[in-house]
């Protein structure tokens, strides 16, 4: 690494910047670390693993067999169930950090990332929100692991600015305990839509849940079966 003062910024130069410590941004600087190839990590938040640690509801665990989510050069310990639950899977991220001692700089923001064609570098330019100061990195390569989740997004919907209930994103989900014998709408059925609208249920909700595209049978005989969570279909 090498730091040089230009116009009162920061500039620092390295092999490759890769932006965001989540476990894709974790994984790829370790796969470097073993070939040797000096690298750095950038997030904009004050911790690794910012999403499972601070936008995710109780019950989450992960939705596919472990086996398919061992990042490389140390699995998941063997005696955690199939389906890891997310304080187990935060514990194995922070031991896997510490493990190959991860080179990651908290508090990032990157403002801007540009390619110089004359230099053949990439100009990453990056505040830091802790010390307010401005920093640009120089890297021959560049790296975006900010995953597809890392905003959130509520559409706009006819009369959601009068309604005088609560509304929150799944991000900002915990459980259900407060909704008890309340009405309760989920809009959308991945993942996380899914599995809260059950966990609402188990709660004591009263849970509906909307979508734009059909529900096979099977998947809804199954979840009717075992909850009290009524399926409709709907536009936006």
């Amino acid at each position: 690494m090498i730091k040089k003062k230009k116009n009162n910024t920061m500039e620092i130069e390295m092999p490759v910047v890769i932006v965001g410590a989540g476990p894709a941004g974790l994984a790829t600087s370790v796969r470097l670390h073993k070939l040797f190839i000096p690298n750095i990590i950038l997030e904009k938040d004050d911790c690794h693993a910012s999403l499972w640690r601070k936008r995710t509801y109780d019950r989450l665990k992960l939705h596919i067999g472990k086996k398919f989510c061992n990042l490389p050069h140390l699995p998941i310990p063997s005696d955690l169930p199939n389906f890891v639950p997310r304080v187990d899977f935060l514990r194995y991220l922070d031991n896997y950090v510490n493990h190959f001692k991860i080179c990651i700089r908290y508090n990032r923001y990157v403002d801007d990332a540009s390619f110089d064609v004359k230099s053949g570098k990439w100009r990453v330019c990056v505040r830091d929100n802790r010390l307010n100061i401005d920093e640009i990195y120089v890297a021959d390569y560049l790296v975006v692991a900010t995953g597809e989740n890392c905003d959130e997004y509520i559409p706009m919907i006819n009369g959601l600015e009068s309604f005088e209930g609560e509304y929150l994103h799944s991000s900002k989900y915990l459980n259900g305990r407060s909704w008890y014998d309340k009405n309760v709408l989920i809009v959308g059925s991945g993942n996380s839509g899914m599995e809260i609208a059950y966990d609402v249920s188990n709660w004591g909700a009263n849970t509906s849940i909307v979508i734009r595209s059909h529900v096979s049978s099977p998947l809804s005989s199954k979840t009717n079966k075992h909850s009290s969570l009524s399926v409709k279909k709907t536009t936006f």
